[in-house]
């Protein structure tokens, strides 16, 4: 068998959130899983080193390439350190990057990446070249995307994928043009397959290895990015690795004081998205977007579940989850005890519970950034007049107005969530931040147990039909109908109505302007906000 997994769980513990158990017993997870794959799968990719899902969380294109090349060399030492031989592995390590933008450091950073990969193989102690041979899977931006003028995208699109291509990745995914308002229908999802096949079969550009090579420009950019990381890697190492210094949290919070940067630049119109906060259109043109029953897909799954637990044998399935959790609790292979239980039908659901039975489940507790948006915003009189807006709140309360952000459903991109935290703490909001992954009744109980005034929440994943309403449910049913609620996220524009039916007071989508919305959000406390000036509406997601 060939192919790749993804399975980089300490970008999971720094942005992208979708872990189950604490940073150790991960860790040994990828241990494990590149000891079977290294006896019994030699053509596979045992991992999938992700930086994509930094710069989608607001890292700058130095903070992806340095913690990327550090994550990979905290892998290569796990793996060396439970016994393996790095020459045996190695050369089946992969990488993923996130190509946005900004054209030329794209270019730079994969050229970059190789050079610095070679370097802390060498250090590691890889003899084959082939292990220090940095290989990598693309993916344009989803983040760069917009829900204003979404054709726009298009275009987008084509351009990071020619970086991509220009900087030498081995594969790529192009995103749809839709990417910010839905799931892909036919449509865009061929117009984005396309873009690789013109790139591929009509330009020639697969036919030069690095065609930008000696460019004074992009030599010296190369070189800025292999100097700043360097720098960057060498601090980790120095403080023990990369699992010590995601620990300590300070990656995490250089890359959310990055996304709240750049959110307030393009708020305030210095960094120009187009369509959104300049050429704007006078009014959007409706786009045909994919719509997905959630209810009868989690139906559908449910009752598979049920068909594979009836017909299985429920004794040998018992004997392999018992055996994953011996293993757990010894030193057997995870990966290899886990086959067997998928081979005795056992579902993910319960090959994961078994594991987290031993375990434990680890949960933090988001932190917001503070004093960055504020920052950026000295001396503006629009900042003034929120921040007396709320003032003025708070003296009519006699408490600060109180928000909780809230994610709830199988979503763990905080970028949106975060800068909304960030930014409307600054203003002088108390914010609670919700745990990720919670449920509507989780979310309801914490609005109330804290009271909060309103409840922000964030949907990324098309939950929002769903959960929302719940919430509101559950508010009502508590006798907390004063409790506010506002959905921000990607929804698509037919379902505002449903949404507002089902009482929902605001929405922002993606494009909204936080300034906009902290105005709308004071109206809505019952504070008379003059509305703010369209023409300035920016880009946060």
């Amino acid at each position: 068998l060939d192919g790749t997994i993804q399975n980089d769980i300490l970008k999971e513990f720094m942005v992208r959130n979708t872990y189950i158990y604490p940073p150790e017993p991960s860790m040994r997870i990828i241990s494990d899983i590149f000891g079977y794959t290294s006896r019994e799968m030699p053509k596979f990719n045992s991992i999938s080193i992700s930086g994509y899902h930094m710069q989608e969380a607001g890292a700058t294109q130095l903070h992806e390439l340095a913690f990327t090349i550090a994550d990979g060399m905290e892998y290569v030492k796990y793996g060396v350190a439970s016994g393996l031989d790095i020459d045996k592995f190695a050369g089946r390590l992969s990488f993923f990057f996130a190509i946005g933008m900004n054209f030329f450091m794209e270019v730079a950073k994969l050229r970059a990446a190789r050079v610095l990969w070679h370097r802390a193989m060498t250090q590691l102690g890889a003899q084959d070249e082939r292990s220090k041979m940095l290989r990598t899977h693309c993916q344009t931006s989803g983040v760069s995307l917009t829900e204003q003028d979404p054709y726009n995208n298009v275009m987008r699109t084509t351009i990071e994928a020619m970086a991509a291509m220009l900087g030498g990745t081995q594969s790529l995914h192009t995103n749809a043009l839709d990417e910010a308002i839905a799931l892909p229908t036919d449509f865009s999802a061929r117009i984005a397959r396309n873009t690789q096949i013109v790139l591929q079969e009509e330009t020639g550009m697969t036919k030069v290895v690095d065609p930008l090579g000696g460019s004074y420009y992009v030599e010296s950019l190369t070189q800025s990015l292999v100097d700043g990381a360097w720098e960057l890697i060498e601090r980790i190492q120095a403080e023990g690795g990369m699992a010590k210094a995601v620990a300590a949290g300070w990656p995490k919070a250089m890359i959310e004081e990055a996304a709240a940067a750049r959110a307030a630049r393009v708020d305030r119109g210095e960094d120009v998205i187009v369509g959104v906060n300049k050429y704007r259109k006078e009014g959007e043109d409706p786009i045909e977007t994919l719509d997905i029953d959630n209810v009868a897909v989690r139906e559908a799954q449910v009752a598979r579940i049920a068909a594979v637990k009836a017909t299985r044998d429920e004794a040998a399935c018992r004997r392999a989850l018992d055996a994953l959790r011996e293993g757990a609790r010894g030193n057997g292979n995870l990966l290899a005890l886990a086959v067997e239980c998928a081979r005795a039908r056992a579902t993910l659901g319960e090959i994961s519970s078994a594991m987290e039975d031993v375990f434990g489940r680890y949960g933090t507790q988001p932190t917001p950034v503070s004093g960055v948006y504020g920052g950026a915003y000295a001396e503006d009189a629009r900042w003034d007049r929120l921040t007396d807006g709320v003032e003025a709140t708070e003296r009519r309360m006699g408490r600060r107005p109180r928000m909780l952000v809230a994610k709830m459903g199988q979503d763990g991109h905080d970028r949106g969530a975060n800068l909304v935290s960030s930014m409307f703490g600054d203003l002088g909001f108390e914010i609670v931040p919700g745990p990720l992954f919670q449920t509507p009744t989780e979310a309801a109980a914490l609005a109330i147990a804290k009271d909060v005034d309103i409840v922000g929440a964030s949907s990324l994943a098309a939950g929002h039909k769903t959960l929302i309403p719940e919430l509101i449910g559950h508010l009502r049913d508590a006798g907390r109908a004063d409790i506010r609620v506002i959905a921000g996220g990607v929804i698509p524009a037919q379902d505002y109505q449903a949404l507002r039916d089902a009482g929902v007071q605001a929405i922002f989508g993606p494009g909204t302007n936080l300034i906009q919305a902290a105005e709308e959000v004071l109206r809505l406390l019952g504070h008379n906000m003059p509305p703010v000036d369209e023409g300035r509406a920016g880009a946060a997601e």
